[in-house]
């Protein structure tokens, strides 16, 4: 077994058995919705489909990038797979790394389209591998192995750094989202891993030629955590202080959808911590396209695909019913419903520049 089939096997196992969540707030914990006691709708009006990247979705959900290239991969893929064909909601495969170097794992990726043929579907890769050298020729080949509807290109400088043997090399990787994005067949999506994405870097990212941001900001799964309880078992002292001390580094994700909404015309998938239908309501009013959603998926999908499906189905009819309580028949609609913003996520944000009260849509 290779190196990175071993690490991809410990991640799986330590996010499922270990304490790995971040010890601070989303941000959505500040967010407040305006509840209407007369809608002036019905409950049946209300329509959750959306489109993204030309794609229908049944709710502007999608299962975040997990896992690919190990046997226990395939079996986790076809489930998950399986689930987003049946209730219409996009999936992201993990990093196809592993394909390119081991052809040989390329089935635990292709099942993904097989179970899903119609569903939107993001392949993905690592900015590390740009800056080592991968270009069009490697990408593209991730994006037909699947047939992927988009590229994600996940950034996540901080777990490389923590990581035992990490590949720290990020040089140069906005001009190869240029390159890449003039060439390759679907749009690029880039992907954090759990530490946000603030305006700066989605302002960078836009002129770069990507046309979509996943947050993935912090408040979820932190993978600093996650390398932290590796190094613990391999005995890298240095590396498991590392993961300790950056246990809790980043922009929560709240924070991080207004930032790039406000700044930058990105389509923006709002992931990192969000569990719940409430909370997808309040990140389409801060700005955000869809939502993601992975470790909850992981672990229901390892109960059983009913468990999974029951699950996802569970989170739309509570997204619907949300709508529907503050008075939004459709997506178009939802995005000018009011939003309170309290705390340290107002703070924040006022100390960036924004202001919280113009989602309050309040009367003048």
């Amino acid at each position: 077994m290779s190196v990175i089939e071993k690490r991809k096997q410990r991640h799986i196992r330590i996010s499922l058995e270990e304490d790995v969540e971040a010890d601070i707030g989303t941000g959505f914990e500040d967010i407040r919705l305006i509840h209407r006691a007369l809608p002036e709708i019905d409950l049946e009006e209300v329509a959750t489909n959306t489109i993204l990247f030309g794609k229908k979705l049944s709710a502007p959900l999608i299962i975040s990038a997990i896992t690919g290239g190990t046997k226990e991969a395939k079996v986790i893929n076809e489930i998950l797979a399986k689930v987003a064909e049946n209730t219409g909601i996009g999936i992201s495969v993990g990093s196809q790394r592993i394909a390119v170097q081991q052809p040989e794992t390329e089935p635990t990726f292709r099942i993904v389209r097989e179970k899903a043929p119609t569903a939107f579907l993001m392949s993905n890769i690592g900015c590390p591998q740009l800056s080592l050298g991968w270009g069009v020729n490697e990408a593209q080949h991730c994006v037909d192995m699947i047939n992927a509807d988009a590229l994600a290109i996940h950034m996540n400088p901080t777990q490389e750094a923590v990581q035992v043997d990490g590949d720290t090399s990020f040089k140069n990787i906005l001009s190869k989202i240029s390159e890449l994005s003039g060439k390759l067949s679907v749009p690029i999506v880039m992907k954090e891993t759990g530490c946000g994405v603030s305006f700066e870097d989605a302002m960078e990212i836009e002129r770069a030629g990507a046309k979509g941001v996943e947050v993935a900001g912090a408040g979820g799964t932190s993978w600093s955590a996650v390398e932290y309880h590796i190094a613990r078992e391999v005995g890298k002292q240095s590396q498991q202080y590392l993961g300790q001390a950056f246990w809790n580094w980043g922009i929560p994700t709240a924070i991080s959808v207004v930032e790039v909404s406000e700044t930058t015309d990105l389509k923006i998938i709002a992931s990192g911590g969000i569990r719940t239908g409430v909370e997808l309501v309040k990140a389409i009013i801060l700005g955000a396209d869809a939502v993601g959603i992975a470790k909850p998926f992981l672990k229901k999908a390892m109960d059983s695909p009913e468990a999974l499906e029951t699950y996802v189905n569970d989170i739309i009819r509570e997204f619907k019913v949300a709508m529907f309580l503050v008075g939004a028949k459709n997506l178009d609609e939802l995005r000018q419903k009011p939003a309170i913003i309290l705390g340290k996520t107002a703070e924040w944000l006022r100390a960036r520049g924004f202001k919280p009260e113009n989602y309050t849509r309040s009367i003048k």
